[in-house]
């Protein structure tokens, strides 16, 4: 075998055996993405093998994060004309193309993430090995930007595993971990990490045949039967999606049924699909995820912490505490009540059942998870979080309490949703290193968690508490600290105005409908119900200074009714799920009526500095409130999709 080719994104080496390795390492970058500059070096190493044929050639990775991130995003944020979108389109079909044709056996063995164009990669392949390890994804997340899978995998993925399954990784953008991957047969084997390159050279050269789909789900595949499963799944569809916001799941159906899985024949639809404003919105979404993510990662600030002790075993400290177990976190969980803390594991191990599945690492979660009621925890923890009563008077004499117990470095921090942080900072010996750290309800959905300070937060407390959040798998926003912080601020005079609506005489059901028409995953009365009424209102009065509380909520507060935990509030809850009668028609103004508050309060949070800028608000209100992702965000819609909106 002749020198190996002079790369700077790979890394190439011939093996005793003849095998080739190929290993991923893209320059400047802490992951590997599929750029224009990648696909050239990947097809020049290809040419090197068409004229140097190797026994195999494995396709691994030399990035501690993982096998492949997809394409390069920010090469969509350029494309602006038609043969740019083909001309992308083709770059990764042909190269893949290529890949699946070559006349010597070729493995990717993936390790980590191995997304969208990563995936496809992947798929060319003749065989695929997972390395068994909590981190390896595999996912076609493409549905997720807006825009579709489009460099074979519409074609290769249904051809593997069948078109059911295909069809659910492609139209949700799910990710498989290694055991489903291996059970869907998407890989053809998971290995363990320390027999991943041994087994990768003994199975490239092994001669098997190509995995492929077998049963109904190879008949599903086959052309004479498309149209009946894509009219199958588009009802499916439409019904996740009646108002057709997104249209990438239509786009991935029409393509495979109709094309075969081959986006360079419907460049209309493609084209229409990339330049779109809802991909573009998406994209957009996209890098605000990152840009947060980035608030996660730890720097030479942030203190270590192993140990998290939390106080308060209710729904909310409860799940904190299961969630940190679920993420190797040591969790000691302190409360009055034994029954509460047996609740709270309850609730663990079933969230523990449904993410873990090995059941060896299910009871290794369970085992983090310490039951303490009498908070001997306080002292060892390097992370102590507050989770009781929303009541100033009793966090106050709670943190007199531990205060002193602490060891030397720990930080205290509070979940508080409604009160100011400068407030219970008051009391303390050393405030500097109390934070907020507030979670959403429930804390294994939502993604966003607000980190609060004050002028007198210790950088090192505040810089330990955003990379903690980071290590949960959850999206940090720093916040000041304000009524209401974000989230809360710009919900409550949403909520409220929602709750006024009903006092004049429209239904829940319709004002809910009005928002889920302008796109949003739930309306704000199910939603008020879903957080609680009682603390809807505690945030309503933090925020509405002079005006009364709706008289709909009075009522119902009165009555004990507080929304989905008590089983009736604007709703009837039944197995956690509302109870609604037909919606009727809203009027025609009503969700511009309903979200003008909401618009209006984040752009005052923005001016007072609450957050940072525009973009951050827009990212902490999709992402902690489910605002339509397709919109770009609040700030965003307002200035590019609506006339500017001022409060009714």
């Amino acid at each position: 075998m002749s020198a190996t080719p002079d790369l700077q994104n790979f890394e190439c080496r011939i093996d005793a055996a003849g095998i080739a390795w190929l290993g991923f390492d893209c320059a400047d970058s802490s992951v590997n993405r599929l750029s224009r500059e990648v696909m050239e070096e990947f097809n020049a190493a290809l040419d090197h093998f068409d004229r140097h044929r190797p026994a195999g050639l494995v396709i691994h990775s030399l990035k501690p994060a993982g096998f492949i991130a997809g394409a390069d995003i920010r090469e969509f944020d350029a494309l602006q004309t038609p043969e740019g979108v083909t001309e992308l389109i083709r770059r990764g079909w042909n190269a893949f193309e290529r890949l699946a044709t070559v006349h010597y056996p070729t493995l990717a063995l993936i390790r980590g993430h191995c997304l969208g164009g990563g995936l496809e990669l992947a798929l060319a392949c003749r065989y695929r090995l997972a390395v068994d390890q909590p981190d390896t994804r595999l996912a076609l997340p493409e549905v997720m930007l807006g825009i579709s899978p489009a460099w074979g995998g519409m074609r290769r993925l249904p051809a593997l595993i069948g078109a059911p399954a295909a069809l659910d990784m492609m139209l949700t953008g799910r990710a498989v971990d290694a055991r489903k991957a291996a059970r869907l047969g998407l890989v053809d084997a998971r290995v363990p990490p320390r027999l991943q390159m041994r087994a990768a050279a003994q199975h490239v050269v092994s001669g098997k045949p190509r995995m492929q789909a077998r049963g109904m789900g190879r008949w599903l595949n086959h052309s004479a039967a498309r149209q009946l499963v894509m009219n199958h799944t588009l009802k499916k569809v439409n019904a996740r999606d009646p108002y057709q916001h997104y249209m990438a799941p239509r786009a991935i159906l029409q393509i495979w049924a109709r094309h075969d899985g081959n986006a360079l024949t419907a460049p209309d639809l493609l084209n229409d699909l990339v330049r779109s404003e809802t991909a573009r919105n998406l994209i957009r979404v996209f890098h605000l995820q990152d840009r947060l993510k980035a608030f996660g990662k730890r720097n030479e600030l942030a203190g270590e912490v192993r140990h998290v002790h939390v106080i308060g075993a209710g729904v909310m400290g409860g799940d904190i505490a299961a969630w940190c177990a679920l993420k190797d976190f040591k969790v000691t969980l302190q409360d009055q009540s034994r029954d509460r803390i047996a609740q709270a594991q309850g609730r663990a191990h079933a969230l523990f059942s449904r993410r873990i599945k090995p059941a060896r690492l299910q009871r290794a979660a369970a085992d983090r998870l310490i039951p303490d009621p009498d908070g001997h925890g306080i002292t060892q923890a390097d992370l102590v979080i507050e989770a009781i009563t929303e009541d100033l008077e009793a966090k106050l004499a709670l943190y007199a309490r531990i205060e002193p117990r602490m060891k030397t470095g720990a930080i205290l921090a509070s979940n508080t949703s409604s009160l100011s942080l400068e407030a219970l900072q008051a009391g303390l010996q050393q405030p500097q290193r109390l934070v907020g750290i507030h979670f959403f309800n429930p804390v294994a959905k939502m993604p966003l968690v607000e980190v609060v300070e004050t002028p007198c937060t210790d950088p090192a407390a505040r810089a330990t508490a955003l990379a903690f959040v980071g290590r949960l798998g959850k999206l940090p926003l720093p916040v000041l600290d304000a009524p209401g912080f974000l989230v809360n601020a710009v919900l409550a005079p949403y909520i409220l105005e929602a709750m006024r609506c009903v006092d004049e005489g429209l239904s829940p059901e319709t004002v809910d409908e009005a928002m889920k028409v302008f796109g949003m995953p739930m309306g704000p009365l199910e939603l008020a119900d879903t957080v609680g009424l009682d603390i809807v209102q505690a945030a309503g009065q933090q925020l509405a200074g002079d005006r009364a509380m709706p008289a709909c909520l009075t009522s119902l507060l009165a009555r004990r009714q507080l929304g989905r935990k008590s089983g009736r509030g604007f709703y009837v809850w039944k197995d956690g799920k509302p109870e609604k009668q037909a919606p009727g028609t809203p009027p025609a103004n009503l969700a511009h009526r309903l979200i003008a508050p909401l618009v209006a309060k984040a752009r005052e949070q923005v001016e007072r500095g609450v957050v940072a800028d525009a973009d951050l608000a827009d990212a902490g209100v999709i992402f902690g409130t489910g605002f339509a992702p397709f919109s770009g965000g609040p700030l965003h819609w307002e200035q590019h999709r609506a006339p500017a909106v001022t409060p009714v």
